[in-house]
């Protein structure tokens, strides 16, 4: 009997510490909304948001998350709801969904740091490298490499130039998939010549743009063959796809693999030279520049554009999707950019997005991994302070002088009496002449996959063959 009644005092005692704890929680839970306001009160700033992100959400403990620095407190309270924030302006500051592949400066720093720690010389430096790169093929599916379509590219509509010509061409990547691009050539070459990759980056009208355009040509007129070609979704990629379909995870692999095919092609050239394999790229095709590099041996000069960050990984599910920043415990691109070490390497930065930080936190942590060989002098970082997001002019004449000086191209054929760089010879082309299927699509294949769905099958399919 008396253990009876233990028993049951010992179960009322229970109820009653989870009773009082629920009422405790309950009694500190306050509306996020409400929070917000407590903040810009306390701080003086304005904080703007979409009304449904902060509906119905609750912050419990509320009052214990605040500290004496603003944005301590805000990733304290927004933390627990997923949100993240940006400042917009002094005293101003936005709210908008986790973004899952975002830190502060700071915390891009700190992690330089931690993983310094791992490798002091060469030999602790390929093992990590070896670690990483094996885990990115794994995490994009691409060990081992789908099987690849015998079909020949499709190629049309050849324009000759001042000293360079311009083809639309289309590769099969997979059964039913084609990626579209313009094949720059220079109309007079001796010998084997140099193979640059140019990857679209998320840039208004894509590989149409103009400076895509005086970029390659220029490429071209110095001696080199370059290939400039959309992103997944994008450009004529739409005949096959929806704009919703670049955000989704494999549009990651699918670059990669678009990247690795083009590569593929153009070292088939009789003239190609295998000892000068070039990729460079702005935004998102500076991500691709740093990605395939990182896994792909051919690559051996790299020039990832407005891109090369220890924080940010692009903000696109095409770069980051496939969960490549989670590899060996976690990496960034500082670290993906550093596995290039210790091949020609130029990182192009800016003082208006997130490679304002570059010449004092990710430059001397790639170059520290460059010493270990003993080649601190084959990475350079050409930083434009006053200079924004882009791969504007000022970021192709650095492009075009590290391409002579490692690659020994001609750029007397590009420069004015002066000895600068002129671009003004480069014809700037309408969209419709670039197009490899037609104005309207009508010469896409007859097999052409038309749905991401589809996509999913045909690869499936692929890694099986």
């Amino acid at each position: 009997m008396i253990r009876k009644l233990l028993f049951i005092a010992w179960v009322l005692l229970g109820m009653i510490n989870t009773s009082f704890a629920q009422t405790s929680d309950d009694a500190f839970k306050v509306p996020l909304k409400d929070v917000i306001t407590q903040v810009e009160n306390r701080y003086k700033v304005k904080i703007r948001y979409p009304e449904d992100l902060v509906k119905d959400r609750l912050v419990t403990y509320a009052g214990w998350r605040f500290r004496p620095s603003l944005e301590e407190t805000l990733t304290n309270i927004l933390a627990s709801q997923d949100i993240t924030f940006a400042k917009e302006g002094e005293g101003r500051y936005k709210l908008q969904n986790f973004q899952y592949h975002l830190k502060t400066p700071l915390q891009g720093k700190q992690q330089l740091e931690f993983l310094s720690a791992f490798y002091n010389d060469a030999a602790s430096w390929e093992k990590r490298k070896a670690e990483l790169k094996d885990c990115m093929l794994q995490a994009l599916q691409l060990s081992p490499l789908p099987a690849k379509p015998r079909s020949q590219p499709i190629r049309s509509n050849k324009r000759i130039f001042n000293g360079y010509s311009v083809e639309n061409v289309a590769l099969e990547v997979l059964p039913g998939l084609y990626v579209s691009g313009s094949l720059y050539l220079p109309l007079k070459s001796k010998g084997k010549i140099p193979v640059i990759l140019n990857p679209d980056g998320h840039f208004g009208d894509g590989r149409y743009r103009a400076d895509a355009q005086y970029r390659c040509a220029v490429q071209a007129q110095m001696g080199a063959m370059a290939f400039s070609y959309d992103l997944f979704a994008w450009g004529e990629s739409l005949l096959q796809f929806k704009p919703e379909d670049h955000r989704r995870a494999l549009a990651q692999t699918i670059q990669a693999l678009n990247g690795i095919r083009i590569l593929d092609w153009m070292l088939s050239f009789k003239n190609a030279d295998p000892k000068r394999v070039a990729i460079t790229g702005g935004s998102g095709g500076g991500s691709q520049a740093m990605l395939i590099t990182a896994i792909d041996p051919r690559i051996t000069l790299s020039v990832p554009v407005v891109m090369l960050s220890s924080y940010h990984s692009g903000g696109c599910p095409c770069e980051s999707g496939m969960g490549i920043h989670l590899c060996g415990g976690g990496t960034n691109n500082a670290e993906i950019a550093a596995m290039a070490a210790p091949k020609p390497q130029l990182f192009i930065s800016d003082g208006k997005d997130w490679t304002q930080q570059v010449p004092e936190v990710e430059f001397p942590f790639v170059q520290r991994i460059y010493g270990f060989y003993g080649k601190q002098g084959m990475v350079e970082n050409r930083h434009l302070p006053t200079e924004g997001h882009d791969y504007g002019v000022n970021k192709r004449l650095a492009l075009y002088d590290f391409l002579a000086k490692h690659f020994k191209l001609n750029i007397k054929k590009v420069q004015d009496g002066s000895g600068k760089i002129d671009e003004s010879k480069v014809t700037i082309e309408k969209y419709p002449a670039m197009y490899v299927f037609g104005p309207k699509g009508e010469n896409l294949p007859s097999n052409a996959i038309k749905s991401f769905a589809d996509l999913e099958k045909v690869f499936a399919e692929s890694k099986r063959n």
